[in-house]
């Protein structure tokens, strides 16, 4: 019996090279897609969607730079309506929890699946402790001191190995289509907490300094940072981060039927295999 194909989009990021793990290590027939993969997809370049779709019945959709950013919700029905004109069955989109705009593309993504009778499973994430060990901030982590425009705001800070896990499990296994699961770690801590056990875990001290926005941006623009990934960046530091997503939720447990993983589980590990190394 031939296999299903999943193409995995993002699937060199922080979820997707995760995702393509899980898949690959239990046999799936797994296509890699980004700008740079051998299976080059650029949501600017419509012309990249049908070839990256030829073939695929399952579809785990995460979107750069942000679903905030204008646009996406036109681009995301778009590549949706190519989708399910390529055969697409089942689609696991990547989106964060209290984002408007995100939920401006989770809204158009859903109208075109269930208008084409495509299942849908959204999974609405909070920030990922990944941030901290191998994203953007791991680099100032590393080098001892973290400066960002938040103040004492608490954030259930998730691991990106679960929503991996419930991506898997949500594009392999029946019973999660029409469904939204809020995914996040199981405790509130704020930045200056979370950095605490970062240094913990890697043995040296990190400290957390609170600084203005128009500090921020200027700071990062002098670093070659472009306009348009300062405005979300101010955007998630100033919107999303005004306590909206402070409680935990259970979204893991519904999906896994597991507690999620804790913050300092998680960075002990990350400094375990040498991400800040």
């Amino acid at each position: 019996m031939t296999r299903e194909l999943t193409l995995v989009t993002g699937g060199t990021g922080t979820t997707g090279s995760r995702v393509v793990q899980r898949l690959t290590a239990r046999g799936e027939q797994v296509r890699v897609a980004s700008r740079h993969s051998a299976c080059a997809l650029d949501w600017e370049q419509p012309g990249t969607w049908e070839p990256a779709l030829a073939g695929v019945s399952r579809l785990y959709l995460a979107y750069a730079p942000d679903l905030a950013v204008p646009g996406a919700p036109e681009t995301l029905a778009a590549f949706t309506r190519c989708a399910a004109t390529a055969g697409v069955q089942r689609v696991v989109l990547l989106s964060g929890r209290g984002e408007p705009g995100a939920q401006a593309a989770e809204r158009a993504v859903r109208a075109v699946a269930d208008a084409a009778g495509v299942d849908l499973t959204v999974l609405r994430c909070s920030w990922f402790v990944q941030n901290f060990t191998e994203g953007q901030f791991a680099p100032a982590v590393q080098a001892g001191e973290l400066a960002l425009p938040v103040g004492d705001v608490a954030e259930p800070f998730l691991d990106a190995d679960d929503v991996a896990d419930a991506a898997v499990v949500a594009l392999l296994d029946d019973g999660h289509a029409g469904r939204t699961y809020e995914l996040t770690g199981p405790r509130a801590l704020d930045f200056a907490e979370a950095v605490r056990e970062c240094a913990a875990a890697l043995g040296r001290p990190v400290t957390f300094r609170p600084v203005s926005t128009a500090g921020f941006r200027a700071a990062l623009a002098s670093d070659g940072v472009p306009d348009d990934v300062l405005d979300l960046l101010t955007h998630l530091f100033t919107e999303v981060l005004d306590g909206r997503n402070s409680r935990p939720t259970d979204g893991v447990q519904q999906v896994l039927g597991r507690p999620p993983a804790d913050l300092a589980d998680a960075v002990r590990r990350s400094a375990a295999a040498g991400c800040w190394a």
